[in-house]
């Protein structure tokens, strides 16, 4: 009898955790907009660059990929931008195990060789340097200037 019993005290139990929403189908999340920084969406390529030394991060949706004139190239995963406010931070390690910090900051930036003016100011930590520079949507550096 006592078998008989406790099977259906579980039973029971199991019933009473059961909550017909749960079989429910949950409708998507909305998609989230993407970030922007400056009048720049960050969800699409940005490139950041600087001279002396000649340097470019290659900022994509799913990579960072650092090149520099006298240095192998480093990638890094993308975690996706932190931004407060004005500045947009990307945070990563490299696949030569450097630290990586890409800082994007939404003031008008000159590369001071060329009369291009472009809408974010960056600053790149890597290992023990740290590069100044400017960042544009890469759309913008492979477009041919209006003549």
């Amino acid at each position: 009898m006592r078998p008989i019993l406790l099977a259906a005290v579980a039973a029971l139990s199991l019933t009473a955790c059961y909550d017909r929403n749960d079989a429910k189908p949950q409708s998507a999340p909305e998609p989230q907009a993407a970030a922007t920084l400056g009048g720049v969406d960050l969800g699409k390529p940005v490139r950041a660059l600087g001279t002396e030394p000649f340097w470019g991060v290659e900022i994509t949706p799913d990579a960072l990929i650092y090149t520099r004139v006298d240095q192998p190239a480093q990638r890094a995963p993308n975690r996706g931008a932190t931004v407060q406010g004005t500045v947009a931070t990307f945070a990563s390690s490299t696949d030569l195990n450097q630290a990586l910090n890409v800082v994007l900051i939404a003031t008008e930036c000159s590369d001071g060789m060329s009369d291009r003016t472009y809408p974010l100011t960056s600053k790149v930590e890597i290992g023990d340097d740290t590069l100044t520079g400017c960042a544009a949507p890469a759309s913008m550096l492979t477009a041919k200037p209006a003549p």
